[in-house]
């Protein structure tokens, strides 16, 4: 699936921006967006996605996207698995445990990884898929 390169870059940032802020603001709602989002981008795949269409329907309407290629179940995977952890992160917020905001924490961290290109739900989704995994090196 072709999809705005900007597009995908501005959700992949856009996300792990809210997610720190999330952190560093203690905001139980915005952990609620970014369930959300994730939530969504899965439910109705990359293509629809909250974020890819904002940005398809704003900035890419003003200059000619780019394009890049993507594994839609793959990304639809990583979405699933991303809307878990940050519900488990808005479950564990709105129950004010001590080990909350650590929790948040690590989801933004993971977030920082996906948005520099390195994202784990995709990796895992590709090892399923294909029977490889670069840890075992089968």
């Amino acid at each position: 699936m072709k999809i705005s390169k900007n597009a995908f870059r501005f959700c992949r940032i856009g996300v792990t921006v809210l997610a720190w802020l999330a952190f560093l603001l203690r905001s139980k709602e915005l952990m609620v967006v970014i369930f959300l989002i994730l939530l969504f981008s899965s439910i109705l795949k990359i293509k629809r996605a909250p974020m890819i269409v904002l940005y398809s329907m704003t900035i890419d309407r003003l200059i000619k996207p780019k394009t890049v290629e993507l594994d839609e179940k793959g990304m639809r995977f990583a979405h699933t698995l991303g809307s878990v952890f940050s519900g488990i992160c808005v479950l564990l917020v709105y129950l004010n445990l001590k080990i909350a905001w650590g929790v948040v924490f690590l989801f933004a961290l993971m977030k920082t990884i996906s948005a520099f290109g390195y994202c784990p739900g995709e990796k895992i989704y590709s090892c399923m898929k294909n029977g490889c995994c670069s840890i075992t090196r089968k």
